[in-house]
């Protein structure tokens, strides 16, 4: 919980501090141009991926599998494109990592890591 809300307090003034020194070094309107930019990207991204994932679990799920690895994309896939929506370009670049194949398969190991550390805690209980 302390690291989140160092995060909730670290992450704004670093993109403050960033859109700051972009602002002086392209211009503001540049710098505007292109946190729209990537924002409108991150909708379509994440729209075109959420749907592809969507797909996949459907599809994996109409042969008896369990969509797990579908369940991960999709996490990566949601978290990127609220990361992309939100304005600052450290966020953008954090949105644009969770959606690129190569290194959404990392995070994927990472998230699973996560929930595996939460079960082994006792701290999430898992109803069959």
């Amino acid at each position: 919980m302390r690291y989140l809300l160092l995060l909730i307090i670290i992450v704004p003034a670093a993109e403050i501090g960033v859109l700051l020194l972009s602002g002086n070094l392209i211009g503001v309107w540049p710098t505007l141009g292109v946190i729209l930019f990537t924002g409108v990207l991150g909708a379509y991204l994440a729209k075109k991926q959420g749907l592809e994932t969507i797909r996949k679990a459907q599809d994996q799920l109409r042969y008896g599998q369990l969509p797990g690895e579908a369940i991960l994309e999709g996490i990566c896939i949601l978290a990127g494109g609220i990361f992309l929506l939100t304005p600052g370009f450290i966020t953008d670049i954090t949105g644009l990592l969770l959606l690129a194949p190569p290194t959404q398969s990392l995070f994927k190991k990472l998230i699973l890591k996560g929930f595996r550390r939460w079960m082994d805690r006792n701290t999430v209980t898992i109803i069959r």
